[in-house]
């Protein structure tokens, strides 16, 4: 078994803490060091060879984004991971363009880190599906359900439901993917059909799949 080696950065002690209790029961991952600034992680660097780097973008020297360009123009096979509390569009787009490879938030559960990290290990891209539907709705500029001029009423919240659903997961996945109370994403389901003149979940996915081909070039 290949053990991924990880370098925690974050500026606060408890996180850093909480992330390396929240990886000591895996025996494929061990933290080799943490740091709390960005010059800290440059000098580990030097002289350690981590797998995987797990960083902020609140650092108190230095932009997380600025750190991830400066880290990856001298080790460019460095596979990165931001673990942010931020989960606003520019900020995702920044690290994904600075070269970062994942976008975590912190707020997600246990095992949703350790399925992003094995993935970002093996050099493969992470987004949680909420984090996606942001890029999503952002690169494509435009609105990914639209429904007729008398029914375009849904809430940005109310689509990415929408597109959710389309894809076939439960209101428990949705809730899971969204970091909402499952009765909440009910209450979002039951208006979404209220709002297009629907009667059940099947007619809201057709409509869903409707769309999107409509808007197919």
């Amino acid at each position: 078994m290949e053990i991924i080696k990880i370098l925690i950065v974050d500026d606060h002690p408890i996180m850093r803490e909480a992330v390396q209790m929240a990886l000591s029961a895996e025996r494929d991952m061990l933290v080799i060091a943490e740091a709390g600034t960005a010059g800290k992680a440059f000098e580990l660097l030097e002289t350690l060879k981590p797998d995987v780097v797990l960083m902020d973008l609140l650092l108190p020297d230095m932009s997380g984004l600025d750190a991830i360009v400066r880290i990856l123009k001298k080790y460019p096979g460095m596979r990165i991971m931001v673990l942010s509390s931020m989960e606003d569009e520019d900020r995702i787009l920044g690290a994904i363009q600075a070269g970062a490879l994942g976008y975590y938030p912190k707020t997600a559960p246990r095992s949703y880190l350790l399925e992003a990290i094995r993935r970002v290990a093996d050099g493969l891209p992470y987004m949680p599906t909420g984090i996606m539907l942001k890029l999503f709705h952002g690169l494509r500029k435009t609105k990914s359900i639209a429904g007729q001029a008398d029914r375009e009423t849904l809430t940005t919240r109310q689509k990415e439901i929408l597109v959710l659903m389309a894809e076939g997961k439960s209101d428990s996945q949705i809730s899971q993917a969204l970091h909402l109370e499952e009765s909440t994403v009910r209450a979002h389901v039951y208006h979404i059909l209220q709002r297009l003149g629907l009667e059940n979940r099947s007619q809201a996915v057709a409509y869903a799949f409707r769309r999107e081909q409509e808007e197919q070039p």
